[in-house]
Formats: structure tokens, sequence, C-alpha cells
């Protein structure tokens, strides 16, 4: 029941048994090694359970720590999420506006392209009238001459 040192032994979990002695002296000394030996087993269950106890809330503690986390890292991980799909939709709707400018563009150009062309249709038929008008007045010229001589 003890170790060599007139300690009790340890890692015991069962209380002993109580023995009914007929000496005295002896039986007190037995039932108070037991009544220690039983507060001893007491007082071993109720730490552990104090410790499993704490334990448990410990890890619950961890837990719910761990789930703040990674709500807090999410919710930024989320809010990155939305503004690159509002990003994108942006995106797409400047590229389809740009798309819009660039054929306008392209249509302002030919329409520039054809007065561009038609006023010098005009002035080639405006230097065409005038070779023609001198033509006429040489020729009359010329006709008044003949007639004159």
């Amino acid at each position: 029941m003890s170790s060599p040192r007139g300690q009790p032994a340890r890692g015991r979990t069962k209380p002993l048994p109580e023995i009914n002695r007929p000496e005295v002296q002896s039986g007190s000394l037995e039932s108070s090694l037991l009544r220690l030996v039983n507060d001893h087993q007491t007082t071993v269950t109720r730490l552990r359970e104090q410790t499993e106890k704490s334990k448990k809330e410990a890890i619950k503690s961890a837990s719910r720590v761990s789930d703040l986390l990674v709500e807090a890292v999410n919710g930024g991980v989320e809010e990155c999420f939305v503004n690159e799909k509002r990003i994108e939709v942006e995106i797409r709707a400047l590229k389809a506006t740009v798309m819009r400018f660039a054929k306008q563009t392209d249509q302002w150009l030919a329409s520039t392209h054809a007065i561009n062309n038609a006023i010098k249709e005009i002035g080639d038929f405006e230097n065409w009238m005038k070779t023609m008008e001198l033509d006429c007045k040489s020729i009359t010229a010329a006709i008044s001459n003949i007639h004159q001589s």
C-alpha cells in the first residue's frame, strides 16, 4: 500500500476496501491511511474532472477564435471577389462602349471621306467649267476675228 519511502502508492483510482482489525491502534492508523488515500483519490478525480472541463472549454474557445478568424479572412476575400465581379462587369460595359464609339468613328471617317471626295469633284467640275468657259471665249474670239476679217 505504500512506497518504499513511506508515502502512499500513486496511480490508484479505486478506493481501497476497509479492513477491520481487532487492534485499535493499527486500525485507527489504517483507517487514517485509508481516509488519506480516499481523500487523495477524490482530490485527483476532482482535479481530473476540472482539467477535462478546462480542456473542453479551451478547445471550444480555440474553435470559436478559429471560426472568427476564418470569418474575418473570408469576409475580406468575399469582398474582393464581389469587387472583382463588379470590375469585370464594368470592363465588359466599357468594352461595348468603346466598340460602339469605334464603329461611330469609322462611320464619321467614311462620311468625311465621302464629303471630301464630293468637294474635290466639285472643284474638278469648276475647273472643267472654267476651262470650258475659256475655250468657248477663245472660240468665240476666233470666230469673231474670222468674221471681222
